[in-house]
């Protein structure tokens, strides 16, 4: 009556390696209870120590209630527990459910430390569902491959031990040893495409089909080795295929692959850049709009949290670009050391050098009352060194390849109305004065730190 869940979790453990603590997701539900039940029993097959966490999603008026239900559990079983309530609200036009999961596993990677596994109760019947619901969408054979057993989450790794393990059998086991569970009124509702084909369309199949969540299951392993011939595949082409910036990918060697090998570097690369993969539409709005343009063109192809964007001849994913400041003028207060200066719309700080010696001192005290940080580089130049000839930034930009669309991001640094530095870039030389090295700031924190741009320093 147990399944032997308990011995098929040791051993999916078993083939892990090396570990450190070991998590469980724990939702209160029938799936997570077996499986932390299971958990408590084999703790002696971990490492470190045996934890929970509860997410509390704030979507359910019940939901504290079904937090104590698994601090009670816990406390029974000895388990550890955190809880992480995340208050949700529904977003317009979006998917509530994405959006939960999403966030969900945001919270669940947080917790995870190197070497540390994330254990989920996604069960055979999960699976198959996953499987029905790519068909549906007309996936790949990634997307059909459903849900792996073990990926990589924030610093440690997210495991599925019970993929092989009916639904049906954790209810038995639950049952078995009399434990008690939280069933969620959402998992009822039939708005939700999941329910709708686990309490509709699942029950017809299965009738006729009674292997269906094994067979299905089985598919969607033969899939994930498709998709792990093809990742190879891609993978070797991908690094032929490298572009100019770390992170890019080289337009005309992409250009020169076939339909389908071109596809698939693209979808490698853009899972490697950690980005929600898009959907056929905007794969070829890739291929048709944006590889083909002109080097000077600035075509966009962007989906959910991702834009694709080109340079010359580099091709860009990154996270949707922020509104740009525009004329924003912010100063330098006089106070941290070495000084930091916070830029507005998530674009990192400004750091100077920190200054030593009375006359240094002195000269950083006046800076720190006149130095100011503006946006936008109309009309500005600049003597990047005392014997080059003075240039506008629009010719500095190109010549340290600067894409377009992030110039109106770079900060430029001001002593008076004197531009002494454009940040990341360079500094700029006056034949009034001479430029010390600690008024030529550092940019750090910005979004675009790893393609390898704005690094550059004072000597």
């Amino acid at each position: 009556m147990t399944g032997r869940v308990p011995e098929r979790l040791a051993e999916a453990l078993c083939r892990l390696g090396p570990f450190g603590d070991c998590w469980v997701a724990f939702s209160g539900g029938t799936d997570s209870t077996a499986l932390l039940h299971a958990a408590a029993a084999r703790a002696d097959d971990v490492p470190g120590t045996l934890r929970a966490i509860h997410i509390d999603h704030g979507l359910q008026p019940d939901s504290p209630l079904w937090a104590d239900h698994c601090r009670r559990i816990c406390d029974v079983l000895g388990v550890p527990l955190v809880v992480r309530c995340l208050h949700l609200k529904p977003i317009p036009g979006e998917s509530l459910e994405a959006t939960a999961r999403e966030a969900r596993y945001r919270a669940l990677a947080a917790v995870l430390r190197p070497g540390d596994l994330m254990l989920t109760a996604h069960n055979q019947d999960d699976q198959a569902e996953t499987l029905l619901l790519a068909l549906l969408r007309g996936s790949g054979v990634h997307g059909l491959a459903a849900m792996p057993r073990e990926s990589e989450l924030g610093q440690g790794r997210l495991v599925r031990p019970l993929l092989d393990v009916p639904r049906a059998t954790l209810a038995q086991y639950v049952r078995f040893f009399g434990l008690s569970w939280i069933e969620d009124p959402s998992n009822a509702s039939l708005r939700m495409d999941r329910n709708y084909l686990r309490n509709r369309v699942v029950p017809v199949l299965r009738a006729r089909w009674p292997g269906l969540s094994a067979t299905l299951s089985r598919s969607a392993g033969h899939c994930a080795e498709a998709a792990h011939l093809v990742d190879g595949l891609a993978s070797e082409l991908m690094d032929r295929c490298a572009g100019a910036h770390p992170g890019t990918l080289g337009i005309r060697a992409l250009g020169g692959l076939g339909g389908s090998r071109r596809k698939a570097v693209l979808r490698l690369w853009l899972r490697r850049r950690g980005f929600a993969l898009p959907d056929a539409r905007h794969l070829e709005r890739i291929l048709d709009e944006v590889l083909p343009a002109c080097a000077d063109a600035d075509p966009l192809v962007a989906w959910f949290g991702c834009e694709v964007r080109r340079y010359r001849d580099d091709l860009f994913a990154l996270a949707p670009l922020p509104p740009p400041p525009g004329a924003l003028m912010i100063r330098r207060a006089p106070s941290g050391v070495p000084p930091v200066l916070a830029l507005p719309k998530g674009l990192g700080w400004l750091q100077w050098a920190d200054a030593s010696g009375g006359s240094e001192q002195a000269r950083r005290a006046e800076m720190a009352t006149t130095t100011r940080v503006c946006f936008g580089s109309i009309g500005q130049t600049c003597r990047p060194r005392p014997t080059s000839r003075r240039r506008t930034l629009k010719n500095l930009f190109q010549e340290t390849g600067i894409p377009r669309w992030l110039r109106p991001y770079v900060p430029l640094v001001f002593s008076g109305e004197t531009l002494i530095a454009v940040a990341g870039v360079c500094g700029c030389c006056d034949e009034s004065r001479d430029q010390a090295a600690h008024e030529i700031p550092q940019w750090l924190g910005h979004p675009w730190e790893d393609l390898g741009l704005f690094r550059h320093r004072a000597e």
